[in-house]
């Protein structure tokens, strides 16, 4: 998505991207270490960090899809996708952005590759296109789904997107003024 990424912070998460590298993602050691205690924590409390995301992040009571196709029609996106803070981000640039944009649709995988079938990958572009580009520049504008041996959430599907340097206004219209947990427990606060 972002082929031609012209800031160097950007153009690293991006080279990742592009040559399909994106197991080299990697939290901050200390990050890491919270992330891990956190998701014990929603383990024991929980049951899973799936029902956490589904009922506390996504608020969620049905997974079904409204619509009858991924990211279709706007007014059923309302209720199939949900853009939220990347509760735990990787270590890379403070002035990037990472969100995940969970739906209610499956995003088709190819069972041999275990990457994004074209029909898929296009869906996505168009969705970050008409979402993203029309507020931030579209070399600003990365995005990528992990393969499924790289997810922690398996059961609702979900992509990232990073972008560097947005406008603070427009991150906090789209996510619903979301905060990610990294930073509510940074700060001793709770669920």
């Amino acid at each position: 998505m972002a082929r031609g990424a012209t800031d160097h912070r950007l153009i690293n998460v991006s080279l990742l991207e592009e040559t399909n590298r994106i197991d080299l993602f990697h939290r901050v050691p200390s990050d890491l270490r919270r992330y891990m205690d956190y998701n014990a924590k929603l383990k024991r409390e929980y049951g899973s960090v799936m029902d956490f995301v589904v009922k506390e992040r996504l608020q969620w009571t049905d997974l079904r899809p409204k619509g009858p196709t991924p990211f279709s029609d706007p007014d059923w996106s309302i209720e199939d996708v949900k853009i939220l803070y990347n509760d735990w981000p990787y270590g890379i640039d403070e002035k990037i952005v990472h969100l995940v944009v969970w739906t209610k649709f499956d995003l088709e995988d190819d069972p041999i590759t275990d990457d994004l079938t074209a029909k898929a990958r296009r869906e996505i572009d168009d969705y970050v296109e008409a979402t993203f580009c029309r507020r931030i520049a579209h070399e600003h504008v990365v995005w990528f789904k992990n393969w499924k041996s790289l997810k922690s959430i398996h059961a609702v599907e979900h992509f990232h997107v990073m972008l560097f340097d947005p406008d603070m206004k427009f991150i906090e219209e789209i996510t619903n003024g979301d905060v990610p947990l990294s930073e509510k427990t940074r700060q001793g606060g709770h669920l």
